[in-house]
């Protein structure tokens, strides 16, 4: 190969690569924007919020933003529920989604496969076409403005059922039957075998209902309306009154809102990124 055409592959590798850098750095800088904006409003007077241009270190930094979020309203109350709901809603998803998930994957049974497309299919219901039947329901059996009632809507997913089975078919049937000649029942082979070889597709469902769950508005919304249930995303709009609104509280109502799903992630995204990678699409 002659030397300018070596010259020429180099130039062309090199403007691919620092055209890609261009494309990374440009979809980083879209997605930290509103986050470090978030930041620097959380210690800003309210008036300087929306200052232009964007003074991002204030010249007089408002700690007490964060003091006033907790003892304003029942901001502490709110985190509260807020947690207790999550953590409730997670641990039932992974119990209800994991065991259905090795019913479709391991269990043969009559139509095993019609019901299992016909139950992955409910996820393209929208939301909008059952939320009043569901409404309904619970006003009818007493649940109304209580966690339970929320809880018990939110315990099963069929996408959690649809993650988890595919991620059960990327494991040899071998081990499973080698089990059943060593006398283990279905159960055995569930909780002994297949579960500890799961935490990867369980971490990863773990965060999604975390974030779907810390994150919902619109489900709170509807089914709460005693101060003493309402959740965070509920509280951040009592910033918001008839007299206006205070945008530094909801910054820093914000930021103390996110930091337990950013800890979340943090902690299991080796999990996450491993069962992302090993949850094909087999089956």
């Amino acid at each position: 190969m002659k030397k300018s055409e070596v010259l020429r592959s180099l130039k062309i590798n090199f403007a691919n690569k620092a055209l890609l850098y261009i494309i990374l750095l440009t979809g980083v800088y879209i997605v930290l924007f509103p986050f470090a904006w978030m930041l620097s409003g959380s210690i800003k007077a309210n008036a300087d919020v929306f200052e232009y241009p964007i003074r991002w270190i204030p010249k007089a930094i408002l700690w007490r933003n964060y003091i006033e979020i907790w003892t304003s309203i029942k901001f502490g109350l709110f985190y509260f529920n807020t947690i207790k709901i999550t953590v409730v809603i997670v641990i039932l998803q992974l119990t209800t989604s994991s065991l259905a998930a090795y019913a479709f994957a391991r269990i043969k049974f009559p139509e095993r496969n019609k019901l299992f497309i016909a139950y992955i299919g409910t996820i393209a219901v929208p939301y909008q076409v059952y939320m009043l039947p569901q409404f309904i329901i619970i006003k009818k059996l007493g649940l109304y403005d209580t966690h339970t009632g929320y809880i018990l809507l939110q315990a099963f997913t069929a996408f959690g059922v649809f993650l988890m089975r595919q991620f059960y078919m990327s494991i040899p049937e071998e081990l499973s039957e080698s089990a059943r000649i060593d006398g283990l029942n279905e159960f055995g082979i569930y909780r002994r075998i297949i579960l500890p070889l799961s935490k990867p597709a369980l971490a990863s469902l773990g965060i999604f209902t975390t974030v779907m769950i810390w994150n919902d508005f619109l489900g709170p919304l509807i089914y709460f309306t005693s101060e003493k249930n309402k959740t965070i995303q509920l509280g951040i709009t009592l910033f918001m009154n008839s007299y206006g609104t205070d945008f530094a509280l909801i910054m820093a109502a914000a930021v103390c809102s996110m930091l337990p799903i950013l800890i979340v992630f943090f902690s299991a995204q080796k999990f996450f990124i491993e069962g992302i990678a090993t949850t094909g699409l087999k089956g």
